[in-house]
């Protein structure tokens, strides 16, 4: 009767270890969800970053008078009424004086 007892008992633990190692939801299931949630939470972070950022541009847009008339300038080329305009294109090829050689109080 003991016999049989260890043998059955032998037998459930074989069968739950083939189902853990190479059935559903075994090591390598659990593995390769644990590497799918890994990837998940470093784009979420990426996210979050993004969103901060993004959060940080429209607070500044809503309540800042000069971030919104800085934009306009830059991509809507916005002129202010009584400002003059002007547009400074330099010929191909013309170099420029380095800054050092340049002295702003007279001396050489």
């Amino acid at each position: 009767m003991l016999r049989w007892v260890a043998l059955i008992l032998v037998l459930v633990l074989i069968a739950l270890q083939v189902k853990l190692w190479s059935g559903t939801g075994g090591v390598h299931g659990v593995e390769t969800l644990r590497a799918a949630v890994k990837k998940q939470g470093e784009d979420n972070d990426k996210l979050t970053q993004r969103n901060q950022a993004l959060g940080a541009d429209v607070s500044d847009l809503k309540h800042g008078e000069q971030a919104v008339e800085a934009r306009a300038r830059a991509e809507l080329g916005l002129i202010k009424p009584g400002e003059t305009f002007y547009q400074v294109v330099e010929k191909p090829g013309a170099t420029q004086a380095p800054a050092s050689a340049t002295s702003t109080n007279g001396n050489p």
